[in-house]
Parts: structure tokens; C-alpha cells; sequence
């Protein structure tokens, strides 16, 4: 396997495990508020066959690596029944978050990883962390896992439908503004994925950079004790 193999493989698995990782925080939190409908479906596990949606999980993934553009997809969603929450509101909203907490957490750990491999490794990890500056195969999969986890984290936290962040601002619009605000919610987002890019403007990297940069900073002040 060379260089660019191993790197695809790794980014391919780390992307998996990180959407499974944001799923089945959101089965977790739903069963812990009083819906126990994903984890009756199995979906409260990092298996990523029980989350494997096809095109999301695997074909768009896959593409965008092969043509060297950031991975990208989705899983199945998690079926969530508001109707079983205790708090319907501040519940759908937790249930919503949790996938999102859920990846920022496993960055954090990928960070604690990085430090032990580097305080551990006589070659050291080089002074950037991207791309062959990476002193080990090993240190390289942990900094994609906190990159990746960060990306998606602060990705699904955009306010539109059908992503995360959308469950905070619908709870409080209008019968009216919320059909109007479900309707336009794929628009939006191919919108802010593509056509905004395409300008020179990207939403997503804007919001992406200062929780990176929070990530690195923390990792810096770990590898100097």
C-alpha cells in the first residue's frame, strides 16, 4: 500500500468511525430523554453497518477523497420520536446537540492521542501537523480523526435543515416561518456548500477555523510540558 493509499484508507476510516460516533450519540441522548426508538433499531453502536447509508456513507466519501476534495457524507438518520420526550423542546434540542458534542469530544481525545504518541515517539511529530509533516502512520490517523471530527461537528451545527442546527432555531419560528424554513433548508445548504465556494466565500472553513485552531492550540501546549 503506498503513501496515498494508506492516507485514503485512513481518512475512509476515520470518517466512519466519526459518523458513527455523531449517530449514535443522538440513539444514546434519545433513549436517555425517554425515546428508545433508535436503540431498538441498534443504532446506539459504532458498528457502521447499522449507519451505513450507501451514496452518504460510502460513494460521496469515497469521490471527494479520490479527487482530493475534504471527505464529506452522511449516514442514515436517526429515527428520533419527539413524542416520547419528557420535555419535548429542550429535549429534541439535546437529542440534536449530542451528535455534535459527541465529535468535539472525540477530537478532544484524538488531541490527548497525539500528545501521548508525541511524548512517547523519539522521532517527534515535525512542527506542522498536516499532510507527510506527521512523524508516524499512527500520530497521522489521530491528527484526521481530530480534524475530521471537528469538521463535522461544527458542519452539522449550521442552522439548516435537515442538520443539527436546525433544532435549535425551529423551535422557535411560526407554524408559517417553519414551513418556509424546512422548504428552503436543501437549498440552503447547496448553497452554502457549493455555490458560496464557488465565490470565494466559504461559510463552512470560516466556521471550521477558529475551532480548529482552538483544537491545535491545545495540542501545542500539550507536546511543550
Amino acid at each position: 500500500m503506498n503513501f496515498n493509499a494508506l492516507d485514503i484508507f485512513f481518512e475512509i476510516v476515520v470518517l466512519l468511525f466519526a459518523i458513527c460516533v455523531h449517530e449514535s450519540a443522538h440513539a444514546w441522548m434519545a433513549n436517555r430523554l425517554g425515546d428508545p426508538t433508535a436503540k431498538m433499531l441498534g443504532r446506539v453502536s459504532l458498528n457502521p453497518i447499522v449507519h451505513i447509508d450507501p451514496i452518504g456513507t460510502i460513494l460521496m466519501p469515497l469521490v471527494l477523497i479520490v479527487l482530493h476534495f475534504p471527505p464529506f457524507g452522511w449516514a442514515k438518520p436517526t429515527p428520533v420520536d419527539p413524542r416520547n420526550f419528557r420535555h419535548p423542546v429542550r429535549d429534541d434540542i439535546l437529542t440534536a446537540v449530542a451528535g455534535p458534542v459527541s465529535n468535539f469530544l472525540a477530537a478532544f481525545l484524538s488531541v490527548i492521542a497525539l500528545a501521548i504518541i508525541a511524548h512517547g515517539s523519539n522521532a517527534g511529530m515535525g512542527q506542522h501537523f498536516g499532510g507527510a509533516d506527521i512523524a508516524s502512520p499512527l500520530a497521522k490517523l489521530f491528527y484526521l480523526a481530530m480534524w475530521i471530527n471537528v469538521v463535522l461537528g461544527v458542519f452539522n451545527l449550521i442552522p439548516l435543515p435537515p442538520l443539527d442546527g436546525s433544532h435549535v432555531i425551529r423551535h422557535f419560528l411560526s407554524y408559517n416561518a417553519l414551513r418556509v424554513y424546512d422548504r428552503i433548508g436543501y437549498f440552503g445548504l447547496v448553497i452554502v456548500l457549493f455555490i458560496l465556494p464557488m465565490t470565494g466565500c466559504s461559510i463552512v472553513g470560516a466556521m471550521v477555523a477558529p475551532v480548529m485552531g482552538f483544537f491545535q492550540a491545545l495540542l501545542y501546549q500539550l507536546l511543550r510540558f
